[in-house]
């Protein structure tokens, strides 16, 4: 197995690591109903589950 010759200094190492940010998540704000949701994810309005705009499954109703 291959080793390093010399160890990595934390500075350098730490450098390496700074592009590695977390993000905000990019919100999207429905057409429909108004709700600010996350991209390509299904969201829950008052029991029904909407997609794009439309809704998926409506909520169940106890009769």
């Amino acid at each position: 197995m291959a080793h390093p010759k010399r160890k990595i200094s934390k500075t350098r190492r730490d450098k390496r690591r700074t592009h590695y940010k977390a993000e905000l998540p990019t919100l999207a704000k429905c057409s429909t109903t108004g709700t600010i949701h996350l991209y390509h994810r299904a969201y829950y309005v008052e029991g029904d589950l909407y997609y794009k705009g439309k809704l998926v499954v409506p909520a169940k109703t106890n009769a």
